[in-house]
């Protein structure tokens, strides 16, 4: 969200108090790759510079046509006029897991992405993450419920099938040990995905092909160098989203909405006094839409640079003072060049979108920055959690029923209910344009489900932090098991400091200490009951009410 812009660099004003070669398909390799390099026109730009007489599509800033309207739009002509050429594919893209900081080796990892069941384990003995099916060939039981064995081997709990990280079936305890080798039957084998870690972050490639076993030796996932930059900070976050992936970028791309969702979170800089602004610091906002591709998107706004790299990134460059260093994201199976070494301030806020299924997403927020650096060191990452999920959570409920609207009247009309007359809404516009051209006007689920989003749940389950953050968060789950042992640790103290003054005889205790040891026990008391407050409403519910802001 365009709201961690304001909250990110200064980390205490977050709240007001991260094979072999094969032959390959030409189509999967035929797309133009994506090198960002520094614009020598502009001095703190990291985009191509735009030719004007290649482009194939006219820049828009808005579309202001209302329900009402039946004249022509740029969205007819486009898909009138398509390239069938330039279709984005979903299933020939790397997709990130999760940030192997919040992955734990000795225990596999249960997640869902682009609606496929997957399992995450550490396989020790080649010394890699392995991305397979989360299904035991046996009887489809979840192997991520499983455990490691003794010998490094995932084992499915349900009756003790042992996969290696190739997949292959490594022994089956039901078969009888003289017999026939059963478990050497490709039937036996498990599903394993291609798999790579690239900026401390693990992707994988949705098909399991032995076709693709290679592609990350032809292609690879975005590259972002600042975040492999020992220079710059770096801190991930992750967190369910109860919304689809195309709410969730295109809320991400939406600066305007800051100031009013997040009033009273976030320390927002006010507009020069030359600016009109209402009370919360509304303006207009100058943003022009300068590429759009099958491949990406890219916008200007003041001093900011924006960068959409389908299907899953989307991150934001702000350069203060000195010289452009080469520094930017770079596509697939680019170069990959070094960042920069000149003292310049840098800041990035980068945001990697996962599509998980209808009505859900997750997203992987980083913030590297080359200046007060210091501050990541020292400070815990929960303690940056805590405003960032309030962040989150303080437009999670308008985003979910505005999903709920948009399916109502469908991904091809969006433009003519949703009328957008000035620039503020550019790459939000420029983001439904690439979806409607490109990509099928949707995530393309492949017949996965039936076209429905999931129904509203109670408020209080769909603002919720343990599940969707807290318990995979390595962190905060920190946090918040040690929070809960000092909870309990304040109640035992307070219940025993007043047992001993009831069990004292009297004379035995003089007043002052019956009296100290009373206050002490009371304050403990309350300690722990503020306590059990703070560890219930930051990892678990916190109900934002806008009335009151």
């Amino acid at each position: 969200m365009q709201a961690f812009k304001a909250s990110s660099f200064t980390p205490f004003q977050v709240l007001n108090l991260n094979y072999s070669t094969r032959s390959f398909p030409k189509t999967i390799y035929d797309k133009p790759n994506l090198n960002i390099h520094p614009n020598n026109e502009n001095p703190i730009s990291c985009f191509p510079s735009i030719q004007s007489q290649n482009t194939k599509f006219k820049l828009f800033t808005a579309v202001s046509q209302s329900i009402s309207t039946e004249s022509r739009t740029p969205f007819d002509e486009e898909t009138e006029n398509e390239n069938q050429e330039e279709k984005f594919d979903w299933y020939a893209e790397w997709y990130p897991i999760m940030p192997i900081c919040d992955l734990d080796k000795r225990r596999p990892h249960g997640k869902k992405v682009m609606g496929i069941d997957v399992v995450v384990w550490w396989d020790r003995n080649e010394k890699e993450w392995k991305v397979m099916d989360d299904a035991c060939p046996h009887r489809y039981a979840p192997l991520s419920e499983g455990r490691i064995d003794q010998w490094g081997r995932l084992q499915c709990v349900y009756h003790g099938w042992c996969f290696d990280g190739s997949g292959d079936c490594k022994f089956i305890p039901q078969a009888p040990r003289d017999g026939p080798p059963v478990h050497t039957s490709k039937r036996a084998c498990a599903t394993v995905y291609p798999s790579c870690v690239q900026n401390d972050i693990l992707w994988f490639w949705p098909n399991s092909d032995p076709l693709y076993k290679g592609i990350y030796l032809k292609k690879r996932p975005p590259y972002i160098p600042e975040l492999d930059d020992s220079s710059f900070s770096k801190s991930f976050m992750v967190r369910d989203i109860s919304y689809g992936y195309e709410l969730l970028i295109e809320n991400l791309m939406d600066p305007a909405h800051v100031q009013y969702s997040h009033y009273g979170i976030m320390n927002v800089p006010q507009p020069p006094k030359s600016v009109k602004a209402d009370r919360e610091g509304g303006r207009p906002l100058d943003i022009t839409v300068t590429k759009l591709d099958v491949n990406s998107i890219t916008a200007n706004q003041g001093p900011g640079r924006n960068t959409f790299i389908a299907p899953c990134v989307y991150y934001s460059l702000f350069a203060f003072g000195g010289n452009q260093g080469k520094t930017s994201a770079v596509s697939s199976g680019a170069v990959q060049e070094k960042p920069s070494t000149e003292k310049q301030k840098k800041a990035l806020l980068v945001f990697i979108c996962i599509p998980v299924s209808p009505g859900h997403s997750r997203i992987i927020f980083a913030s590297p920055r080359n200046f007060a650096t210091w501050a990541d060191r020292i400070i815990p990452r929960w303690i940056f959690h805590l405003g960032q999920n309030l962040i989150l959570d303080s437009d999670l409920y308008l985003l979910h029923v505005e999903e709920h609207k948009l399916k109502e009247i469908g991904p091809y009309n969006w433009h003519k209910a949703c009328y957008m007359p000035t620039k503020a809404d550019a790459i939000v516009v420029a983001f439904r344009r690439w979806l409607n051209k490109y990509a099928g006007g949707q995530v393309d689920w492949r017949a996965k489900y039936n076209g429905d989003l999931p129904p509203t749940p109670p408020r209080e389950q769909l603002l919720d932090r343990y599940w969707t953050h807290t318990v995979n968060c390595t962190s905060c789950n920190f946090a918040y098991k040690g929070l809960n042992a000092l909870e309990i640790i304040l109640q035992i103290a307070s219940i025993g400091m007043i047992g001993v003054v009831a069990a004292a005889k009297q004379g035995t205790l003089s007043m002052v200490t019956r009296y100290s040891l009373v206050s002490v026990a009371l304050l403990c008391f309350v300690a722990s009951r503020w306590l059990s407050h703070f560890i219930y409403k930051n990892f678990h519910f916190h109900d934002y009410d806008h009335a009151f802001r």
